[in-house]
């Protein structure tokens, strides 16, 4: 048993390193290189595309991709708690319906759901045509902000549903009885019993919103219409329309480091919230 175990761990640990670690390695060793990277004998060391991908137009960028992200998360915060709270009061065989549906969206292709809100929210689109027939100027819904926030909220919102869904449900029916027994008011027993309960739910859900929202390019090349540069789409940019590979790699780099530092920062903020007593 002991060997078979040792086997699994030994499989997942090659896989981990195979699929993670490497590309990485070459990722950041390819960020360190000037020259024809196909061409070893023209390949040095440099520090130059750090200096390019700190340049204020890239760091704009950067700065603009946290923005939306942060605006994706606040939205889908104030939209998914309500929601993953009323779900988790509702009876066992109501909770499976609403869990399905907010998982069946997510069956069908992301690009395929992106490119509906196209259909929609487009210049010719449901809502213009609508109002071009209730005798109304039409609106840009697209190509801007709202038309990428909105896009990324509509695929992204499932993901922080679900974490605050589960952590209302693992709640101690006991806690909450005893606080009602005790003459709590509904409000106090929210604010010092699930809400405190619930915070690990959100810091799940605020982490796997955040890092598709500010890495994602296909949103924003979509529903931006192509002139919508995120950081995502400027890696995409650098290393597939301009072949630099130097450059794009020392982005990824910091958008990664990034990106650690927020998951850090995450985990340190959830666990203080965690050791607090909830009275």
């Amino acid at each position: 048993m002991r060997k078979n175990f040792n086997g699994i761990v030994y499989f997942y640990g090659l896989w981990v390193f195979v699929l993670i670690v490497l590309p990485l390695v070459i990722l950041l060793a390819i960020s360190f290189l000037s020259g024809d990277i196909y061409d070893l004998s023209s390949v040095g060391f440099t520090l130059d595309n750090y200096i390019e991908a700190f340049s204020p137009a890239y760091l704009g960028v950067i700065v603009k991709s946290l923005l939306i992200a942060f605006y994706c998360n606040l939205i889908c915060l104030l939209i998914g708690y309500p929601v993953a709270y009323i779900m988790a009061s509702m009876k066992p065989k109501n909770r499976n319906i609403m869990v399905l549906l907010i998982l069946a969206p997510m069956w069908s292709n992301f690009l395929l759901r992106t490119y509906s809100w196209m259909v929609v929210l487009g210049n010719s689109g449901v809502i213009n045509s609508l109002l071009k027939t209730l005798s109304l100027n039409p609106i840009q819904l697209m190509y801007n902000d709202f038309g990428v926030i909105l896009g990324m909220v509509y695929n992204f919102l499932p993901f922080m549903i679900l974490p605050i869904y589960l952590s209302l449900t693992k709640i101690d029916k006991n806690l909450v009885e005893a606080a009602t027994d005790l003459g709590a008011r509904k409000i106090d027993v929210f604010t010092r019993i699930k809400l405190p309960l619930s915070i690990p739910g959100i810091f799940s859900g605020t982490t796997l919103v955040f890092l598709p929202a500010i890495t994602s390019f296909v949103i924003s090349k979509l529903l931006g219409g192509g002139k919508y540069l995120l950081v995502g789409n400027l890696i995409e940019y650098k290393l597939i329309s301009q072949q630099e590979w130097q450059v794009g790699s020392a982005i990824s780099m910091m958008l990664i480091v990034l990106l650690l530092v927020f998951l850090g920062s995450i985990r340190k903020l959830a666990k203080n919230k965690l050791e607090l007593n909830v009275w």
